[in-house]
């Protein structure tokens, strides 16, 4: 999802289909207001969280909002999907306009899947260069060894890419079950670098992003709300 900003001569005339003339005579006569303050500026640039009112009525007002979903197997990172059910529909009780999801699991990955209506706060958490680390629990199907965690630490080539993985942390806590931490996500990542040692994964569990952790209190299927300490932690880094 891309931050919708623009002039705000340009939203007021769209919105109440009126030439720019007349949106420069409602300013002059301080008719709009934008977030509570008399608007000026013709190219004033505004966004879809900007607040604005003309002649007492509210023309856009979005409250930026932020949950953590614990996403259960069989669900897919989606808003509409034809043969499975989706995240945004087990967002139920709240109002799921806008909202998109920021960082997807695979259908049957399970784990900490956030949700938001802020481009900007999903692209900062997102994007290639910030490098946020990504922890997950994985079980496999064949034991493990230290192997795996040279093999994972040096970078693993992927050739139809071109491409070779950055460094990921890999803590063996059982013959078949290892904790990875990953600060990019290639394409099936995870699941490509067990396969280099054709050793199947049976399941894959995120449990954070960065410094956002997920509620062990939520059950499969539940969220709730983001406080305002994980969300400013996104821009902390």
């Amino acid at each position: 999802m891309v931050s919708k900003r623009g002039r705000l001569d340009q939203f007021i005339a769209g919105t109440l289909q009126i030439p720019k003339k007349a949106v420069r005579e409602l300013l002059i006569n301080n008719k709009v207001r934008v977030d509570g303050q008399f608007a000026k500026s013709l190219d004033l640039q505004i966004d879809e969280f900007t607040h604005i009112e003309c002649n007492g009525v509210v023309l856009r007002h979005y409250q930026k909002r932020y949950y953590m979903l614990n996403k259960p197997d069989g669900v897919v990172s989606a808003t509409i999907d034809d043969k499975h059910p989706t995240a945004l529909g087990l967002m139920t009780g709240i109002n799921t306009e806008m909202l998109h999801i920021a960082g997807r699991l695979d259908l049957h990955s399970t784990g900490l899947l956030l949700l938001t209506n802020d481009a900007k706060w999903s692209e900062a958490l997102m994007a290639p260069d910030h490098k946020v680390d990504k922890k997950y629990l994985v079980t496999l199907a064949n034991p493990l060894d230290q192997a795996y965690v040279e093999a994972f630490a040096n970078g693993m080539y992927f050739e139809y890419e071109n491409i070779t993985t950055l460094p990921a942390q890999l803590m063996l806590l059982s013959s078949h079950q290892a904790r990875v931490v990953l600060r990019e996500g290639k394409y099936h990542q995870i699941k490509r670098m067990f396969g280099r040692f054709r050793n199947p994964v049976v399941a894959l569990h995120r449990e954070s992003v960065g410094d956002i952790v997920l509620d062990h209190t939520l059950l499969a299927g539940e969220f709730r709300a983001l406080t305002k300490a994980e969300v400013d932690s996104v821009f902390q880094h």
